[in-house]
């Protein structure tokens, strides 16, 4: 398999040039935040006055989401174990997310229709390997928290990640390689 090289964070020349089923090695930087920090987050996006923001509030535009709950690193590791959760769970927060300036996403599994109209001509969604999490970690060369440490494996953190494999799952022009499997 030939892997098409892609650094983070996305700008929209790169989004437009990347299609559904392509291969990538992903470098560069992501954030993490999975079902309670997309709550959250969407919390602020709703009502940002008065509240506690995160140190990097807004996330930076344009940046990259994946969603995981990193392990706890073992001794002389930069992380544990990485694995994606279920995509499909954020889907409720994601198109308010992409207004907020996300191009890329990063999870398993399928998205909804309100999220794949949401991608288009703005954002991308990779699909990575559930169960590959051990694989995942080695792509990952820093890890630095950002917001929410209570929130546990849940917290947002911003990772440094070198050739991270990866699909586009769902590209920016209404491509789903989803849909050739359903």
């Amino acid at each position: 398999m030939e892997y098409r090289r892609i650094h983070l964070p996305l700008r929209i020349e790169d989004i437009q040039t990347l299609r559904a089923g392509e291969a990538v090695l992903l470098s560069g930087e992501l954030y993490t935040a999975r079902d309670a920090a997309h709550k959250r987050l969407f919390a602020l996006l709703e009502n940002p006055q008065g509240a506690d923001l995160p140190a990097d509030w807004p996330l930076p535009a344009p940046c990259a989401i994946y969603y995981a709950g990193p392990c706890p690193a073992a001794p002389g590791e930069v992380i544990g174990p990485c694995g994606p959760t279920t995509s499909a769970r954020m889907d409720v927060y994601t198109p308010a997310l992409l207004d907020a300036g996300i191009t890329a996403l990063i999870g398993k599994g399928p998205r909804s229709p309100a999220v794949l109209e949401a991608l288009r001509g703005r954002a991308v969604y990779f699909a990575v390997t559930g169960g590959a999490g051990v694989l995942i970690a080695r792509s990952i060369k820093k890890v630095e928290m950002i917001a929410f440490p209570e929130l546990g494996t849940e917290a947002i953190r911003r990772f440094t990640i070198e050739d991270m494999p990866a699909i586009v799952a769902c590209d920016s022009m209404g491509g789903n390689l989803y849909e050739r499997y359903t």
